[in-house]
C-alpha cells in the first residue's frame, strides 16, 4: 500500500530507542524525512547509524523534551534540517512503577512534564506551520493504560490520560485545517522498558496470558499502525485512540 507520504518530514520523539525508533524506520521505509530527538547523546548516535544503514534520510537532536527549552530545540532544529514537521509523533519514556503512596510530588511534578507539558509545546511548535499548508499529522503514543489501566503504574495511568483529553479536544478543533490528531495505545511491547518492568515486577512476566493473541507484540507492528496514520489514506481518522495490544483491551468502547 502507497501511503503517500513520501517526501514528507517528521518529528520522531524518543526516537534512540524502542517504539519511537521502529516509528522512526517504518517512516523513514516509506520516503519520509525524519529527526529523532532523545535525551541521551551516545544512544540517539547509535539509532542515528543504524537508521541511516537503512537508507532513510534522518537526523537527530539531543533534547530533553520534559523541559521548555528542549522542546523549543527539537522545533528550531526540525525547522533548520527539514524546512518544516509535517507529522509529529510525540513519545516520552514511562515513569517508574509503584503504588501511590510511594511517589512524591516531585514524582508527579516530572511525570506531568514529562508526558503532558512535552505534547503540548512539541504541538504547540508545530501547528502554526500545519495550518498554514493545510495537512498535518500529530500522533501520540500513551499506553493501553489509558482505557485500562494496569496495576503498580498510577503516574502512567494518571497522566497519559490526560493527553488523551487533549489529542480528542486539539483534533475538534484544527481538522478544518487537514489535520489529524490521534492517540495510538501500545499494549505490552518487546521493548526495554518491558524487559525492566519484566525483571523487578512478577506480574508483567505473566502478561501473555492476559493477550487475546499468546504473545507480546513487536516494535514494528506498532510503528505500522502510526505509519499508516500518518498517511494520506487516514485523511478521515482523528480524534481517536487506537490500541495496538493483542487484544489485551477488554472495554466495548
Amino acid at each position: 500500500m502507497d501511503l503517500g507520504i513520501s517526501g514528507r518530514t517528521a518529528v520522531v520523539c524518543g526516537g534512540s530507542r524502542g517504539l519511537g525508533k521502529a516509528v522512526a524506520q517504518e517512516l523513514c521505509g516509506e520516503g519520509v524525512r525524519v529527526l529523532i530527538c532523545a535525551r541521551g547523546a551516545e544512544a540517539l548516535d547509535q539509532a542515528l547509524d543504524e537508521l541511516r544503514r537503512s537508507g532513510g534520510e534522518v537526523h537527530g537532536v539531543a533534547a530533553d523534551i520534559s523541559t521548555r527549552s528542549g522542546c523549543e530545540a527539537v522545533i528550531a532544529t526540525a525547522q533548520q534540517v527539514l524546512g518544516q514537521v509535517d507529522i509529529l509523533v510525540t513519545n516520552s519514556g514511562g515513569p517508574p512503577p509503584g503504588l501511590f503512596e510511594v511517589h512524591d510530588a516531585e514524582a508527579w511534578d516530572v511525570t506531568y512534564r514529562q508526558l503532558l507539558v512535552s505534547a503540548v509545546e512539541l504541538m504547540r511548535g508545530v501547528l502554526p506551520g500545519m495550518k498554514q499548508r493545510q495537512w498535518g499529522r500529530i500522533i501520540a503514543i500513551t499506553s493501553q493504560a489509558v482505557k485500562q489501566p494496569v496495576d503498580n503504574l498510577i503516574l502512567s495511568n494518571s497522566v497519559r490520560a490526560s493527553v488523551v483529553g487533549l489529542v480528542r479536544s486539539l483534533a475538534n478543533e484544527v481538522g478544518r485545517f487537514g489535520i489529524t490528531v490521534n492517540n495510538v495505545m501500545p499494549g505490552y511491547t518487546r521493548t526495554d522498558r518491558l524487559e525492566k518492568l519484566i525483571a523487578t515486577d512478577a506480574q508483567f512476566g505473566k502478561v501473555t496470558a492476559e493477550i487475546p493473541v499468546g504473545r507480546i507484540g513487536r516494535p514494528e507492528e506498532f510503528a505500522a499502525a502510526v505509519a499508516f496514520l500518518a498517511s494520506e489514506r487516514a485523511a478521515y481518522i482523528t480524534g481517536a485512540s487506537i490500541p495496538v495490544d493483542g487484544g489485551w483491551i477488554r472495554s466495548l468502547l
